[in-house]
């Protein structure tokens, strides 16, 4: 016999077969079941997502002589010779090799005859956008009203190149992207029928390569077979494609992790041997962003990806504002990639961006001297006094005194000060202004955290706070921060009303203001409400 792709091989013949596609399937399958069947289904979708399959599944299963259910048998002349391709009363055109309007009336001119051998006589046109204007307005009024024993099936890649009026008479259904998890998936079911050896790194690089397309999948399935002699592996499938796998993308963010720019630098150079597109190379590495991003906000979404282990590693490696950073340069870097002398280089320096702009860790500056006001002495203090005010509170107490509870309005203002005097970045110093310090000593530091603002509590900037308070105390000890239903009075509170006090102080300043009022009197003018700030 001779040799049939995979793609026309393992073609579904039944819509139990069919993958990804379960919202297409259920809507045919209760069609079929209630006996609905609209005249014109129209199905969308890009190329090698099934629609095609579904249409001819759709045509066997409404002339089938034995349906089970909404599957057909299979098995009846019908079937048969629906898979055979000789079934008389399915009529399927290319509209891309058929756009003259003659040719759309000589097809339709059959309609009106009864079916030679089934129920129904199918009309299945693909690429049925590929028509002339002169054609749809031939297909239409057939379209509208067919006769009782005539179905449409049409296919198109691109459904805003068909008329209105055309879409209007049909129920459209529109075929997703399948996932790289079930194109590995199937993939993986074929080459074990098949008896082929394979390595799952290698299929997953195939999956990644078919960009939602099963059949595109299929055909460098045939292609890896074939590449490969019948044992499918990573490297040869790497050689094959030409692209950089996963693997080598996983270092490269690892070391970034790391902040490690020899570990990067000699990723750059092994990537660099496999001759790649580098320009593919950041559209993978955005991929990984979208997904960490996913992942740390919002983890079920990403349950069942197949790179899950990779991801929850980084994810606990980077953090999510750096996540943030880190993709918005990879897609301003990838629109200037082209603009680099050359594609290196231009890699090479997204990379170092990466390096160069990523946030210093908090613990970092507390060692490091300010530039102006503060003296070189005070920021390793052991009983450090705060940067700019030099508060009673802080400097008085001997040490003995620390350890005690400290609350209400002192113990607020004191932790308002440490939080200047610490340093603190944007997210972890807006979880502190959002606390109230309980209790301060050598071993322990306890705060109480406002529950309106508990979306700020996580491990990282728990573990961040944690570091800055012992560079400021000098000791090693451990932060428990407990949440609360209501705060009264917390560090961000009294600023806010610190900050209210000042603009009603400058609004009241100026409508006092006698200047102001004849102004307003000679020329007829007036305060534009919200134009006055504070100094």
């Amino acid at each position: 016999m001779k040799y049939q792709v995979l793609a026309r091989k393992w073609r579904p013949h039944n819509f139990s077969e069919v993958v990804g596609q379960e919202h297409v399937v259920k809507s045919l399958s209760n069609a079929l079941h209630h006996d609905r069947l609209h005249h014109a289904y129209l199905f969308t979708g890009t190329r090698g997502v099934g629609k095609t399959t579904l249409a001819r599944i759709l045509a066997k299963a409404i002339n089938c002589e034995n349906r089970q259910d909404f599957n057909p048998c299979g098995v009846c002349p019908i079937c048969v010779a629906l898979d055979e391709g000789r079934f008389m009363d399915l009529i399927e055109v290319d509209a891309a090799s058929r756009t003259k309007v003659e040719d759309t009336r000589d097809l339709l001119d059959n309609a009106q005859y009864a079916p030679n051998q089934g129920r129904y006589k199918v009309y299945l046109i693909d690429e049925v956008h590929m028509l002339s204007s002169h054609s749809f307005n031939a297909l239409l009024k057939t379209l509208e009203e067919p006769p009782a024993h005539v179905k449409f099936l049409l296919a198109t890649t691109d459904p805003q190149k068909i008329p209105v009026t055309v879409l209007s008479r049909c129920l459209q259904l529109n075929l997703k992207q399948l996932l790289p998890s079930q194109i590995f998936t199937q993939m993986a079911h074929i080459l074990g029928q098949e008896g082929i050896a394979f390595e799952d790194a290698a299929l997953k690089t195939l999956s990644r390569a078919a960009d939602g397309s099963m059949r595109d999948g299929l055909s460098l399935l045939d292609q890896a077979i074939v590449y490969s002699n019948s044992n499918i592996r990573v490297e040869d499938i790497n050689a094959m494609l030409g692209t950089v796998a996963q693997q080598p993308v996983e270092q490269l963010l690892g070391a970034l992790a790391d902040n490690n720019a020899a570990a990067i630098f000699a990723s750059i150079d092994e990537i660099a041997n496999l001759t790649p597109d580098f320009s593919h190379i950041v559209q993978q590495i955005l991929q990984v962003f979208q997904r960490i991003a996913l992942l740390q906000h919002y983890p079920a979404a990403v349950t069942d990806d197949f790179d899950a282990d990779m991801l929850a590693d980084l994810a606990a490696r980077i953090s999510r504002e750096d996540v943030q950073l880190f993709y918005q340069i990879a897609l301003l870097g990838q629109r200037d990639l082209e603009l680099a002398p050359d594609p290196r280089s231009g890699f090479e320096m997204l990379m170092l961006r990466m390096l160069t702009f990523r946030p210093a860790n908090v613990a970092m500056p507390d060692s490091i001297q300010p530039p102006a006001k503060p003296k070189p002495q005070q920021a390793p203090s052991l009983a450090p006094t705060p940067a700019k005010p030099a508060p009673a509170a802080i400097q008085e107490p001997p040490p003995a005194a620390q350890p005690a509870s400290v609350n209400n309005t002192n113990g607020e203002l004191n932790w308002a000060d440490m939080i200047t005097a610490m340093r603190l970045e944007s997210l972890t110093k807006q979880l502190a202004n959002n606390c109230v310090l309980e209790q301060l000593d050598d071993l322990v530091c306890k705060l109480s955290l406002d529950a309106a603002h508990q979306h700020l509590l996580s491990a990282m900037r728990v573990e961040k706070l944690q570091k800055a308070l012992q560079a400021y105390r000098g000791t090693p000890l451990k932060l428990h921060i407990n949440t609360v239903t209501a705060i009264a009075d917390t560090p961000a509170i009294q600023q806010e009303i610190q900050r209210e006090n000042q603009q009603q102080a400058a609004v009241d300043s100026i409508n006092a203001d006698p200047q102001i009022h004849a102004i307003i009197n000679q020329f007829d003018a007036r305060i534009l409400p919200g134009s006055i700030e504070p100094n």
